[in-house]
């Protein structure tokens, strides 16, 4: 009994010290908080003015610390090429593929990310797009001619310029042949785009059903 006496008045001198130490380490991590917040003993006795500036100076450290911490993430990876740092370029034009009067095609728009997946994949995507827009006519209708549009614009954009990669790999024999599909389709493009731009109805269904026909030429052909 007399050594547990003893064994327990030992623990409890070893002990002692350790809350002692903690409520000092907890107030010197509180001085150094309120160091940063720019908080001291005179704001601290205004209640809300203290909140105030306790909460601006938090979220300006906050925005400090998130611009610092992002800032060299930013820079390596615009260093390594991970994405663009000025506009999208334009990919250039090798074939015949373009309106003679105006050298380009009302439906194509720029800003638009083209991923480069060579010609097998260019052929694939011309296949999957013309697929997309033979669904198109169910959407036609009298107050969606908009959308039917910008949907239109952007499908004919990336089908242009998969065309002229697969044109310019093609064989001799089959560059004409696919350049006369081309035109065919991005004729009947621009047709359809102002039908749909004067949200004239009929003649955007009309349009519709005679690049509908084309649209399976390009499934085939590309098949």
């Amino acid at each position: 009994m007399e050594g547990l006496a003893n064994l327990n008045g030992l623990s409890k001198t070893l002990l002692s010290p350790v809350p002692a130490l903690l409520s000092r380490r907890a107030a010197r991590k509180r001085l150094t908080v309120n160091e940063h917040l720019g908080l001291t003993s005179d704001n601290l006795q205004e209640p809300h003015l203290s909140l105030q500036t306790s909460r601006r100076t938090a979220l300006g450290l906050t925005s400090v610390a998130l611009v610092g911490s992002l800032g060299s993430g930013l820079a390596l990876a615009e260093d390594n090429g991970y994405w663009l740092t000025g506009p999208i370029p334009v990919p250039p034009i090798y074939n015949k593929i373009a309106n003679e009067k105006t050298g380009t095609r009302s439906f194509v728009r720029n800003g638009i990310y083209i991923a480069d997946i060579k010609v097998k994949g260019s052929m694939f995507r011309l296949r999957k797009y013309a697929f997309d827009l033979l669904a198109l006519g169910d959407l036609i209708g009298k107050d969606v001619l908009n959308y039917v549009r910008k949907y239109l614009r952007l499908k004919g954009t990336v089908m242009y310029y998969d065309f002229d990669k697969v044109i310019s790999a093609a064989s001799a024999s089959d560059k004409q042949p696919l350049t006369d599909l081309a035109n065919r389709l991005f004729d009947d493009f621009e047709k359809l785009e102002d039908a749909a731009k004067k949200e004239d109805l009929p003649e955007t269904q009309s349009c519709y059903q005679d690049t509908s026909i084309i649209l399976q030429e390009v499934m085939d052909r590309m098949a």
